[in-house]
């Protein structure tokens, strides 16, 4: 696997691409304690910055973590795609109500009360760096690689990986 580390707008589209493939990641706050404070979220939005929008009850525990301390990491897995990607960030909690107007669906109401339920929250998350690993682009080829490599000894390149400055 070929290490690609990537900076500024390389980093970010790169960011986008394989977020925008996985909706849902572990959100992990609490960071500085074990144990660490892990969620399954369900991604609403990914701005043009790259931040990560959520929405979450607002007494929830990784609200009560995030109002503490601001940092956060999410992981995100696609097992099937062979996409993973770990990305740190702060997050803070958003209550604009226009900005809760914009995220909220109707699958929402499983949580929330309406869009207006004083307990509805927006999360933005902001990344700052992040690694990744991907074989989605040459998933078959990757297969056929790997294949090779075990009969004839000789390592092949499956894929890239690597560190994105944000």
């Amino acid at each position: 696997m070929s290490t690609e580390n990537k900076n500024s707008e390389e980093a970010l589209n790169k960011l986008k691409e394989m977020t925008s493939n996985i909706e849902t990641s572990m959100m992990i706050t609490n960071l500085g304690d074990h144990p660490l404070d892990a969620v399954p979220m369900t991604q609403k939005k990914i701005d043009e910055q790259g931040n990560i929008w959520f929405l979450s009850p607002g007494d929830s525990e990784h609200n009560k973590n995030i109002s503490k301390d601001s940092k956060t990491q999410l992981l995100y897995s696609d097992p099937s795609d062979k996409q993973f990607i770990s990305i740190y960030g702060d997050a803070e909690i958003v209550l604009k109500q226009e900005i809760l107007e914009e995220l909220y669906s109707s699958i929402s109401d499983n949580w929330f009360n309406g869009v207006n339920d004083p307990n509805l929250t927006a999360i933005k998350f902001a990344p700052k760096e992040a690694y990744y690993w991907d074989t989605k682009s040459n998933k078959y080829i990757s297969f056929l690689k790997m294949g090779l490599a075990s009969l004839t000894g000789n390592q092949q390149d499956v894929g890239e990986k690597g560190k994105l400055n944000l």
